[in-house]
């Protein structure tokens, strides 16, 4: 069964909402935020330049009185300005423009902005920055093409100020259900980018939902299997989500209700939580990942552990890489790590098995909805990947959680 977990656990003192996504009898995926604490991420603004730093081609943009971001030049593509100039000219201090959160503060850096707006949907995004007709690729030619005749009458709009790209649901909606999400964002899109135009600066123009919300928007639904909460108030709100987006998804959604045995108890999801506070993962086969977060990347050891004999070694070898290699893909959506990550596996002499370990490994990448990619494995045997930063990793959430108790 393949599940979203939607809770609150106390954890050091603090009580946190929990999304966990729940698959093959593993939790593969965690997100936790303070309950009542409100998300930024997504979130639209008014903002202003304050400063441009050109050595690294970046500027310094104020969204409040007390909050900054950090606009690479490059993020600056067709921006919207708030006080009337163009586009097409130099950014400059005091011009006020309209800017999204696109990557939360991590690591006592600012939050990152961008001038491209995205508006999500479950099927489609809608994009101010790059206005192109695109289409996820995980859909198929065949998928690809029908969503294609949908999209016709977009794609002849002239002078079209937005563009769009279908997400891998698309697969699965109807093409009423598309055409009325294609509706909505049009309508948000016009509210945010057309109005905001004309709002003071430091406004908040587009607030993005609450963060359990977001991930019931983004699981890919056509493999879930049920939605359940314990809390009658998120209930609701995820009903009314269901009922406007996806009514045909309601009958999945359940109220968990057993006041003996907790829902995070009920799924282990302490269990999980502590696993991330760990570097060290056993495997079944007796060997062992260490995991290790620097400033510059993530690293990742695979080691034989109780492994001691010298008899068939290639092929145990083998079977360890391949179970890392799932367990890998694993622990990296659950940790939320990102950016470059080095994977030192167990030396294997026998190139065709190189090759499968590989391809093992890509195929598991594939099921994370967060864009990451294999590389090539170096002559050193340590094989180079990359995931998207959206999110900071779940360590400094839980870490942040600790501190605010010290």
């Amino acid at each position: 069964m393949n599940k979203l977990i939607i809770t609150e656990i106390l954890l050091d003192e603090v009580l946190c909402t929990v999304c966990a996504v729940f698959r093959d009898q593993k939790v593969v995926e965690l997100r936790l935020e303070p309950s009542g604490k409100k998300n930024t991420l997504n979130n639209i603004y008014v903002g202003q330049v304050e400063n441009i730093a050109a050595n690294i081609q970046a500027a310094f943009v104020r969204l409040s009185d007390s909050v900054n971001g950090y606009l690479p030049l490059n993020q600056c593509t067709n921006a919207i300005y708030a006080d009337g100039r163009k586009s097409d000219q130099p950014l400059r201090p005091g011009d006020q423009l309209l800017v999204q959160i696109n990557r939360e503060a991590m690591k006592g850096k600012l939050p990152a902005l961008t001038t491209n707006l995205n508006f999500s949907g479950k099927y489609l995004v809608l994009t101010t920055g790059n206005r192109k007709i695109g289409f996820s690729n995980k859909l198929s030619k065949e998928e690809s093409s029908l969503l294609n005749k949908w999209l016709e009458e977009e794609r002849n709009l002239p002078d079209r100020p937005y563009g769009l790209i279908a997400r891998t649901n698309a697969a699965e909606a109807t093409k009423e259900e598309f055409l009325h999400e294609l509706n909505l964002l049009k309508k948000q899109y016009e509210k945010t980018a057309l109005h905001g135009r004309n709002r003071t600066c430091y406004s908040l123009l587009y607030e993005s939902e609450s963060f359990y919300l977001a991930a019931v928007r983004d699981i890919y639904t056509r493999d879930l299997d049920e939605i359940v909460t314990d809390i009658p108030a998120i209930y609701e709100k995820i009903s009314e989500y269901l009922s406007e987006f996806q009514p045909d998804k309601l009958q999945i959604l359940n109220l968990y209700q057993d006041k003996l045995l907790p829902l995070y108890k009920l799924y282990s999801l302490e269990s999980a939580i502590d696993e991330v506070r760990h570097e060290k993962i056993w495997l079944k086969s007796g060997g062992f990942l260490v995991i290790q977060q620097t400033e510059a990347f993530v690293s990742i050891d695979v080691n034989s552990g109780k492994y001691t004999a010298k008899k068939k070694a290639e092929e145990t070898y083998r079977k360890i890489n391949l179970e890392a290699a799932t367990e890998i893909a694993r622990q990296i959506r659950l940790r939320n790590l990102s950016g470059i990550i080095l994977v030192d596996f167990i030396n294997m002499q026998n190139l065709d098995h190189q090759d499968e370990l590989f391809h093992v490994l890509q195929k598991q990448l594939r099921k994370d909805p967060v864009k990451c990619k294999a590389i090539d494995i170096t002559p050193l045997h340590i094989l180079e990947m990359t995931r998207q930063k959206v999110r900071r990793p779940l360590i400094e959430d839980l870490r942040d959680l600790h501190q605010q108790q010290q």
